[in-house]
């Protein structure tokens, strides 16, 4: 019988474990503490619990915790990371230093289902969603997880459409049960797929809110963009318009510029007229080019018009440097559509 793994439940769920175990209630806590507190490896650390009950606890359960099988390193320092999944697929991290700030860019899912053109995820196909421990493990077995100053789930799938087990990992990391993070550490994108979904993340989360949206004007992102159908990105921001964002929480839009396409002045007063009043801010990314794509990449003298006149206009708006390209771990990138064969790991691309 596969066992299931403690990394992932929150400590209602380990006091619900440990009363069907005949445990006294305490251990729950004690459990939680061992695992996201000490990051043990293995039940048997956990030397505070009687070795009757370990070895209870070991008959049904394990750590769940899975160090990477792979990585690839890039010039600028950035780390992209190959993890296997519980059901033997594959998905990527990439950890980004920088100075003081380590970040790390999570996934939520095994491949997307949205189908964004310029995104090389969105080409491999939907393969599953990730359970809370798969989420957690990219944090969790990272070799430079004590550095870590950051958290952002902004890397393969879309995490609203895992909405559930994204709230319980971000829950875990937060608690104090967990890794008693502040919130504003951690940071959920999102292109913005129901409605239903947005309000209930406002609600039951603190932390910060990026949205991608690449095209302030509905039909072309439609084009681009197969989510915008669903939900419209001036419905996205009406919805954002009735929260209350003046409680350190932010709020930005992520903005890809394509040259020739989204990159012109005319845009950014579309982008102007779209946010009026909204406290956000604007994160300009530079495309990064996928095969057989009609998109290409702006000069970067136009995104720095771009960036000044949305300044200008009360929208304060960064141009995020790139970091990762030379191993595919660049924003749109990530892709890890070959499986295991029977000794070897093959992934796209790039993996030795």
């Amino acid at each position: 019988m596969e066992k299931r793994r403690l990394l992932g439940l929150t400590l209602d769920e380990l006091q619900t474990v440990v009363k069907s175990l005949g445990m006294p209630a305490f251990t729950a806590k004690q459990i939680a503490q061992w695992v996201y507190g000490k990051r043990v490896r293995s039940i048997d650390e956990m030397t505070n619990l009687s070795t009757k009950n370990r070895a209870l606890l070991s008959e049904s359960f394990e750590i769940g915790a899975s160090a990477p099988v792979d990585s690839m390193h890039s010039v600028d320092g950035t780390i992209k990371y190959l993890y296997q999944t519980v059901d033997h697929k594959y998905i990527e991290s990439v950890y980004i230093p920088d100075g003081d700030r380590a970040t790390l860019c999570v996934s939520s899912q095994i491949g997307c289902k949205m189908g964004c053109k310029f995104c090389m995820t969105g080409r491999q196909g939907f393969h599953g969603h990730l359970s809370v421990s798969d989420i957690l493990n990219q944090i969790y077995s990272l070799p430079e997880a004590d550095r870590l100053t950051n958290v952002v789930y902004m890397g393969q799938g879309e995490p609203f459409d895992n909405l559930e087990n994204v709230l319980r990992s971000t829950e875990i990391l937060t608690a104090d049960f967990g890794w008693g993070w502040s919130p504003k550490r951690i940071t959920v994108s999102t292109v913005g797929i129901r409605k239903e979904g947005l309000e209930r993340f406002l609600k039951e989360s603190q932390c910060h809110l990026a949205i991608s949206m690449h095209n302030p004007i509905p039909e072309q992102r439609a084009q681009l963009m197969p989510a915008e159908r669903l939900i419209s990105i001036r419905e996205v921001v009406e919805v954002l318009r009735s929260y209350d964002w003046s409680h350190q929480r932010r709020l930005s839009f992520e903005y890809i510029v394509f040259g020739d396409w989204n990159d012109s002045l005319d845009y950014g007063k579309e982008i102007v007229n779209l946010l009026h009043g909204l406290e956000c801010r604007v994160n300009l990314i530079r495309f990064h080019q996928i095969p057989d794509s009609d998109l290409r990449n702006t000069e970067p003298q136009q995104m720095i018009r771009l960036r000044d006149y949305l300044t200008q206009h009360g929208v304060f708006t960064t141009i995020r440097a790139s970091r990762g390209e030379d191993i595919y771990a660049a924003c749109g990138l990530l892709s890890t559509k070959k499986l295991q064969s029977e000794q070897n790991v093959n992934s796209e691309p790039g993996y030795k």
